[in-house]
């Protein structure tokens, strides 16, 4: 038997449960298909700094799997065009994959498996817990994230599976070296994408330097490796998985004691349970201006401050210095996130999702469920009781930036500009 293993978000061969289902075929074919490039919001394309970091991992992964005697087939098109024919030129007797969060992942994988002749198995490993383990079902899921916390406080997350330790050799397929990241600087942040990288840095927070234990004071610092974990772009492509993180923490707490922040970190993890879950009973609403509660969003579009939020040459040299920060690196802290958000949805009073898909480009740690799930929370028009957050920039800098150097840093000043432009399309009206 022969089967194909097609990655998604799990770009790692531990706990990867998808990859252990491969132990009793005689061949394997392991494919990635790089994303589709959909035009949204005004947006299109990925960043250079997401771009970067995803073929790092690809990378690091290939190398992983040439130790098992396996290689990487890294295709441009849709899967549910590209699979089937791989399956029909090369024998495949089966498909095997991971579960994905998202309305166009969902789509993705049902239009496949009509279109294929060979089984399609479904594996998860995305997320802390397995359907059958919520203590509810998937359609009565809590809308707000504290009563999905509280009905989740007496259960244990699964543990990591085992880590695949010989794969089935691949068919005889002509694999192709992977692109270069073509124009991304070097990082101005030093996060490389890979499963090594991954649990390099999940060893440093936890156990060498126990920056863990200051986790909840410090998380709200706006430059990287202050206080955030930063575990956030491995999780997201799925170099590291979330079981991995939650049982490091859980053995530092067995070895050195819990504290408030050791908690915070894990409470962390279940909202992005939290949300994914959340994403996957939202499905296509998630993309939607008022949600699947259809509540009324009170918005303009004015393209011009648009551009200048997502150039960071607004008003509010705070935002601004968080923009740049974004683009330059492709990461931000949550509460340089939420600043930014309360900005573009409060004070410029723009379509939060136009805000939700400049973040999709660039952000190294993209994920859907998390990304449009707190733009959502945000606007108010997702899984916040209160309805909406506003931010009030002034004390935003006075609490996280008194001394002005986050700014400074990244050239959050920016000359003043006139709140309107006249172009040659406004003509004037005549009294005659």
């Amino acid at each position: 038997m022969r089967k194909l293993y097609w990655f998604r978000n799990d770009l790692r061969v531990q706990d990867n449960p998808g990859l252990n289902a491969l132990g009793g075929a005689d061949g394997a074919l392991l494919v990635f298909c790089w994303p589709i490039n959909r035009p949204w919001c005004n947006v299109t394309g990925m960043g250079a700094q997401r771009e970067r970091f995803l073929l790092e991992s690809l990378q690091a992964l290939r190398q992983m799997l040439h130790q098992l005697g396996q290689d990487l087939l890294v295709l441009q098109g849709s899967p549910e065009l590209v699979i089937p024919d791989l399956v029909r030129e090369y024998g495949i007797d089966a498909v095997v994959t991971s579960h994905a969060p998202g309305y166009y992942e969902r789509k993705t994988t049902e239009r496949l498996e009509r279109s294929l002749s060979v089984p399609l198995e479904l594996h998860e490993s995305a997320t802390l817990f397995v359907p059958a383990d919520l203590p509810f079902p998937l359609e009565q899921l809590p809308g707000q994230f504290t009563p999905f916390r509280k009905r989740l406080a007496e259960l244990a997350p699964n543990a990591p599976v085992a880590t695949v330790t010989k794969l089935p050799p691949p068919p005889a397929v002509r694999f192709h070296p992977l692109p270069a990241p073509g124009s991304a600087p070097p990082p101005a942040l030093p996060l490389r994408g890979g499963s090594t990288a991954g649990h390099r840095r999940l060893r440093q927070f936890i156990f060498e330097q126990q920056a863990i234990r200051q986790y909840k004071e410090t998380r709200n610092c706006l430059d990287a490796l202050s206080g955030s974990s930063t575990l956030s772009p491995w999780l997201a492509n799925g170099c590291i998985s979330v079981r991995e993180v939650a049982h490091a923490v859980a053995r530092h707490e067995r070895e050195h004691g819990a504290n408030d922040s050791t908690y915070w970190l894990y409470f962390e993890l279940l909202w992005r349970e939290f949300f994914h879950w959340r994403a996957r009973q939202d499905d296509v609403t998630l993309f939607r201006q008022g949600s699947r509660k259809k509540r009324l969003y009170n918005c303009t579009f004015e393209p011009r401050a648009f551009a200048r939020w997502c150039a960071g040459d607004t008003d509010f040299p705070l935002v601004n210095a968080v923009m740049r920060q974004l683009v330059a690196t492709g990461w931000a802290s949550n509460r340089g996130r939420q600043i930014a958000a309360s900005c573009l949805i409060n004070e410029l009073q723009l379509d939060w999702r136009y805000g939700a898909a400049f973040f999709e480009k660039h952000l190294i740690d993209y994920d859907v469920a998390s990304n449009y799930g707190n733009w959502q929370y945000l606007a108010g028009v997702g899984a916040d009781p209160r309805g909406g957050r506003h931010f009030d920039l002034d004390n935003q800098t006075r609490e996280h930036d008194p001394e002005g150097v986050f700014i400074e840093k990244w050239g959050g000043r920016r000359a003043a500009q006139p709140a309107f432009v006249t172009d040659a399309a406004d003509w004037p009206i005549s009294e005659d």
